[in-house]
């Protein structure tokens, strides 16, 4: 009866770990295909761009009520968490729908945000939950490729169907799938409610991460590291413009590369990380990010060389922020959805420091850059040998 049930769990994954990948493609779709058509947006809902980027301000804010907002899965379920996600992605893109001004899509995109940010802590506990932590990181691995393809799979679709129906086209694409993933999670997942007597408050599952040294540490690992890389992300653009003086090809040529580099790192992580092991595969991935990040001013002499580079820094990050992910499933299982929900705030605050971080250190030009990236790689080192020290044996 048990190599039954292990067999119908098997089968049951092969099939859901597929269609999370195409679930998160979708909800992230809706987060990325902002950044190309930001003027587009714009110039249909008749405000400038600074206006517009009131909207993406507001949408960034969202990110810090992730943990408050995602724990709901540790006390009720990751069933009820992936259905409360997709469902606020779903009733953000209907209200473009009915309403398409500017004020409604900045809340929308709110919600859309909000929506992403409660399903995928939810939907990577669930997985946890079901996949020894030793196999753990190709299924999450492969969930991840839902980030990449929707650049390269998503993104073009969402242009293709602007060119042809205006800004808010793909809204009712957006809110036809939302309402399908809804009906799918359904009946594609089991019920997992737990009893009241096993329920814990909010401010318990905080109090687990806050006050656990391991998983300061691994926060602190994903913190700095974003961090390193918003330093080389928010210049590059600046740094190829000023370098060879074309704009509009090298940052598209730019653009390309970073979604390539994004599915390779993504689809490295999904052949390499059990065998090397979650820590080891870190070390690996920030150390390589770090020769990349040094090598960018001198290959960068050239557009080809600076754009080689960009892909060996973007596919070592990639690589280093998704082999952190099934690494970080494990040290606190009793609080997952809450403790993954803090990583995305980690992330989200790396960034928030590396963006005014950046424009100062290129004063001093792009090797300043390129180093400021290697101190805060060096920086994630450190964590991650104070996680290797202060972690119990359950996490290899």
């Amino acid at each position: 009866m048990v190599a039954e049930e292990v067999s119908d769990l098997k089968d049951q994954l092969r099939f859901q770990t597929p269609a999370f990948t195409a679930i998160r493609t979708v909800m992230n779709t809706a987060h990325r295909m902002v950044y190309p058509f930001l003027s587009i947006f714009a110039r249909g809902l008749g405000v400038d761009l600074t206006t517009m980027s009131l909207a993406l301000t507001a949408r960034s804010l969202v990110g810090t009520f992730g943990p408050f907002t995602a724990s709901v899965a540790d006390s009720h379920g990751r069933k009820l968490g992936m259905l409360i996600g997709v469902g606020l992605f779903t009733l953000g893109t209907v209200l473009v729908v009915f309403w398409p001004t500017f004020w409604v899509l900045a809340v929308a995109l709110s919600l859309a945000t909000l929506g992403k940010y409660i399903f995928d802590p939810a939907m990577q506990a669930y997985l946890s939950d079901r996949i020894s932590y030793q196999r753990r990181g190709l299924a999450i691995a492969v969930t991840e490729f839902g980030w990449s393809l929707a650049f390269v799979l998503g993104v073009p679709l969402m242009g293709f169907l602007i060119a042809r129906g205006g800004w808010m086209a793909p809204f009712p694409l957006l809110a036809l799938l939302g309402a399908l993933m809804f009906v799918g999670i359904i009946l594609m997942l089991p019920k997992d409610w737990k009893p009241l007597a096993d329920r814990k408050p909010l401010w318990v599952n905080f109090r687990s991460v806050l006050t656990y040294v391991p998983a300061l540490a691994g926060l602190a690992v994903g913190l700095f590291a974003s961090t390193a890389n918003e330093v080389v992300n928010l210049i590059f653009g600046v740094w190829l413009e000023d370098s060879f003086g074309l704009k509009i090809a090298a940052l598209g040529a730019a653009s390309a590369i970073i979604g390539i580099s994004e599915l390779g790192g993504e689809g490295l992580v999904a052949a390499f990380v059990d065998r090397l092991g979650k820590l080891r595969a870190i070390a690996i991935g920030l150390f390589a990010n770090s020769l990349a990040a040094l090598s960018l001013p001198f290959v960068g002499r050239t557009e080809a060389g600076a754009l080689a580079g960009l892909f060996f820094f973007y596919i070592s990050f990639e690589f280093t922020l998704v082999s952190c992910i099934p690494l970080m499933t494990e040290i606190l299982p009793e609080a997952r959805a809450t403790l993954m929900s803090f990583n995305v705030a980690a992330l989200s605050l790396g960034r928030a420091l590396g963006a005014p971080l950046a424009p100062l250190l290129y004063g001093f030009g792009f090797l300043a850059v390129a180093a400021g990236a290697v101190v805060f790689n060096a920086l994630a080192l450190l964590a991650l040998r104070k996680l290797k020290k202060s972690q119990t044996a359950r996490v290899p």
